[in-house]
């Protein structure tokens, strides 16, 4: 069993300024000599990039669909032995999605810290407030911070109608020095923003007491309720479950970059600890590909580098080639989209891709698809999630569709061209370690009855 004290901080609404105060209080602790750690709600790659500069640790999702509970549990619960201080940042509104944040704060007991944007109300904030805190009595509710406050006295007008019992802990100004610019994915990658240092230094400086002064440091108080908020925690170690062996030893080519950076750090885990040997490379920059038994190109931006990745010849020649020898590739999204014939981005702009499979896909302005999914593969059940703007027109039948959490979801096909696997589905590894073994390796050998099970990784 290990303590620690943790906050969940989520909100009414998306946009209401979570991950901008997430970084803000990650900041502050981290500059109060405080070891933070951070997760991310749901699957997302964007915010956790910014996470870890906030925080200086890595981030991980915490999702109870993709990964389990006993996942979610492993993850937290080594998270609790180096860390003075937990934050988890929801996804959406605190009561959106099934599960939703305030299921997973509810789960492990982790105090609700809501984030509500205050720019255009004054006393209807504490019914916002109020909402937020019964709407369900199980949900642990710390308080609120107010975010976008124009200055002391809004933030009086802002918290004098809290009811009795809402902590009001704080408020950041409104302030475009400290804002998060975003686009069609959700935030700017991290690398992008070039004075994004300065955005956390300001916003953790920018943090205020119920006092309207600064939070400080050292001797100085925290703002009021986050003594109550931060009683330490108990996480308990989950079972573990032996890995499946077959990566033994096998270097896996990883394509990083800024057109293809959608990463789980949970994904990489996985195949350390299956014992594989992970090389990076550039699609943008490097003209050859590492000595690798098997390629990973994940998800990204590649419509927003056609011009370099159609250019560098070298490496696409580098990947046919690996294809050519029979050698497994899995391509996600993004990573599928590079291995096409051609990729128009969203103002018209057409360029020439890898060429492996037969078609070719256009960026749209409307939203093609969003949400979790599960899909049934010859090597197992696999869990992941899709988000793209990109229409797909390839002359493959696909060999599996997934199936989305919700009903009212289409599903994605999957597509195999002899040792290549792609689909639009960013797959979450650790919710079936046997089938990832088999997709990296398919002649290698898998524990029996490892394959084919979820959610059975021990991280």
């Amino acid at each position: 069993m290990r303590r620690c004290p943790a906050l969940f901080i989520s909100g009414p609404a998306s946009n209401s300024g979570k991950t901008t105060v997430t970084a803000a209080l990650a900041r502050w602790c981290r500059d109060c000599g405080r070891t933070v750690r951070v997760f991310k709600t749901g699957p997302d790659f964007l915010d956790p990039m910014i996470l870890e500069r906030a925080s200086g640790a890595p981030v991980y999702n915490l999702d109870l669909f993709m990964g389990g509970e006993r996942h979610c549990r492993r993850l937290l619960y080594e998270a609790a032995g180096p860390a003075d201080l937990i934050l988890i940042e929801g996804v959406m509104g605190l009561f959106d999605g099934d599960p939703s944040s305030a299921d997973l704060a509810t789960r492990f007991g982790i105090p609700v810290l809501a984030v509500i944007d205050g720019s255009a109300m004054a006393q209807t904030f504490g019914a916002v407030a109020h909402g937020l805190a019964t709407y369900r009595r199980e949900v642990p509710f710390a308080g609120v911070l107010a975010n976008n406050v124009a200055g002391a006295h809004h933030y009086r007008l802002l918290t004098e109608a809290l009811p009795a019992g809402i902590g009001a802990f704080g408020w950041l100004a409104r302030d475009a020095g400290v804002a998060l610019p975003e686009r069609h994915l959700g935030l700017v990658q991290a690398d992008e923003i070039e004075d994004l240092e300065a955005r956390i230094r300001r916003a953790a400086a920018a943090l205020r007491g119920f006092d309207g002064h600064g939070l400080g440091c050292g001797g100085h108080s925290p703002p009021y309720g986050v003594e109550t908020a931060l009683e330490p925690i108990e996480f308990a170690q989950p079972e573990q479950t032996p890995l499946p062996s077959g990566l033994e030893g096998r270097r896996i080519a990883i394509a990083r970059d800024r057109a293809f950076a959608f990463l789980y750090r949970a994904n990489l885990d996985l195949l350390r600890d299956l014992g594989a040997r992970l090389v990076f490379f550039s699609p943008l920059a490097d003209d050859a590909l590492p000595d690798a038994d098997a390629l990973y190109l994940p998800g990204g931006y590649p419509e927003l580098h056609l011009e370099r990745l159609a250019a560098n010849r070298p490496l696409k020649a580098a990947v046919r080639a690996h294809h050519a020898a029979g050698r497994p590739i899995v391509a996600e999204c993004g990573g599928m989209l590079y291995l096409l014939e051609s990729l128009t981005d969203v103002k018209g702009h057409r360029a020439d891709m890898v060429g492996l499979l037969p078609g070719r896909a256009l960026i749209q302005k409307k939203l093609a698809n969003l949400g979790v999914h599960r899909v049934r593969l010859t090597q197992g059940v696999l869990r992941g999630h899709t988000f793209h703007y990109s229409r797909l027109e390839l002359a493959l039948t696909p060999v599996a569709w997934s199936q989305g959490r919700d009903a009212d979801r289409r599903g994605e096909p999957i597509y195999r061209e002899d040792g290549l696997l792609a689909s639009y589905l960013h797959f979450y590894f650790p919710s079936n370690p046997g089938a990832v073994v088999q997709l990296f390796n398919p002649a290698g050998t898998v524990s029996a009855g490892m394959a084919g099970l979820p959610n059975n990784h021990h991280r």
